[in-house]
């Protein structure tokens, strides 16, 4: 039975006295905290992990707790937020409960109080699990762990969800999560690859047959959707599937019945949905190619999988997990990565995603006659993508500086003052930006015209 990890708790407040007091109380409560003096601080944390409970004072200094509740509820979805707040302030603690905080502390806080309101927390939290990785999903990256929440979240109901993402980024892993999680676990997962059924057998394939239904039907064939009956079904590459039989699936799916080819009457289904596809369902309804109100029965809720380029601090922990299923138990196969092979696998481009990453893992594990791989197997085995994927500090930061500009002018139609003053820079400091990056002011300014700020 594995373990249940220790709850991590960001506390913030901008009272070092308070800050003290209350991460010692939670630590020796058995939890994990990471303090944060100020509201700005804690955002800064919340790009680098995810807690399981947030406490927050309520007044404090340029971001107070309630901008905060609004930046976790953008960044940490799931995460129960506290407040802390004065006697005086007990309305505006209120109003924050009402905007989603979980509850509130009064000053001066009492121990048992704080635990007994952490404890609810956690356990109304959908965040505190066993590790990640016992479901076959291992990661440090704060998005991907935000994702995993999320998936838990919605694997405790029993809405549709459709996960998205680029090919090889682990879509059926998510959903094989999501169906362990949930209450129909010890039910089947069927998956069913919508793009490997040739079109003239799918629907034989999903809904099955009776005996006689066909020249070759010498049996009756429940088909794939009632052996899933009690658990999920995993629809992959659902934008592949023929159009003539989405209707068919929409039906399924709104009565949870299923008539067999060649049968008189329709058969009971107990399933749940999952649903996947890499592909741009906006614009296969646009071309109608997809069928827009099937897309609303499986998109109940959507899940995009990052690519691995945008979670590269798990590439070590995803190649130690290839690497010992490769090895198997015989320690005279276990093999290791020399740090130049390891720096060249985490920089790599990745297209093809975590699918790219086990053929080159087991590539290099195949053709390695020593047990420690060196980065000339590992550059041959990348080919093209063995360039490094990460761009250099001063191309990075130039980019933020672009987009974060971009987006201002979006922002605020073009209106170079409003958009210096959101910056917190002078107007012609702000012209000097624009002219450095090469951005065309015209083009944010409503119908191109001039406007009267500039």
């Amino acid at each position: 039975m594995t373990a249940r990890r220790i709850a991590q708790i960001l506390l913030v407040d901008d009272d070092p006295g308070l800050l003290k007091l209350l991460s010692m109380r939670l630590q020796a409560a058995g939890y994990r905290v990471e303090p944060a003096a100020s509201a700005t601080a804690a955002v800064g944390k919340l790009a680098q992990f995810r807690p399981d409970v947030i406490i927050t004072d309520l007044r404090m200094e340029n971001m107070d707790g309630m901008a905060l509740l609004r930046e976790a509820g953008a960044r940490a979805t799931g995460v129960p937020v506290i407040i802390i707040t004065a006697h005086g302030t007990i309305p505006d603690a209120v109003a924050a409960v009402q905007q989603g905080a979980f509850g509130f502390l009064t000053k001066p806080v009492d121990r048992a109080e704080l635990l007994s309101l952490v404890e609810r927390a956690l356990r109304a939290s959908a965040a505190v699990s066993a590790d990640t990785s016992t479901i076959g999903v291992a990661t440090r990256n704060p998005h991907m762990n935000d994702l995993l929440a999320q998936a838990r979240m919605v694997a405790a109901g029993e809405a549709s969800v459709l996960i998205l993402g680029e090919s090889g980024t682990g879509k059926e892993v998510l959903a094989h999560a999501i169906h362990g999680w949930s209450q129909r676990s010890e039910g089947p997962f069927v998956a069913i690859n919508c793009s490997a059924i040739p079109s003239e057998l799918m629907e034989a394939e999903l809904f099955g047959y009776q005996k006689g239904a066909f020249t070759g039907a010498n049996r009756d064939h429940l088909g794939l959707l009632q052996g899933a009956r009690g658990g999920t079904v995993f629809l992959d590459e659902v934008g592949d599937m023929p159009l003539a039989l989405q209707a068919k699936l929409l039906r399924v799916i709104e009565d949870r019945q299923v008539r067999p080819i060649g049968g008189i009457r329709d058969v009971s289904l107990d399933i749940r949905v999952l649903s996947a596809t890499h592909r741009d369902l906006a614009d296969a309804i646009r071309s109608g190619a997809f069928r827009e109100d099937l897309f609303y029965r499986l998109n109940v809720v959507s899940l995009e999988m990052p690519p691995l380029r945008e979670r590269r601090e798990d590439i070590p922990l995803l190649v130690q997990h290839m690497l010992a299923g490769f090895g198997g138990d015989d320690p005279v196969r276990q093999k290791v990565y020399a740090p130049e092979a390891m720096e060249l696998l985490v920089g790599a481009d990745w297209p093809g995603n975590i699918r790219q990453l086990r053929n080159v893992v087991e590539q290099t594990v195949a053709l390695s006659p020593a047990p420690v791989i060196g980065a000339q197997l590992v550059s041959r085995a990348l080919g093209t993508d063995a360039g490094s994927g990460i761009a250099p500090f001063a191309e990075a930061r130039d980019e933020f500086t672009r987009q974060y500009l971009v987006q201002l002018l979006h922002l605020t139609g073009g209106r170079v003052s409003q958009a210096a003053r959101l910056a917190q820079r002078n107007r012609t400091e702000f012209y000097k930006l624009l002219t450095r990056y090469e951005i065309d002011l015209e083009r944010f300014k409503s119908g191109g015209s001039p406007s009267n700020d500039s």
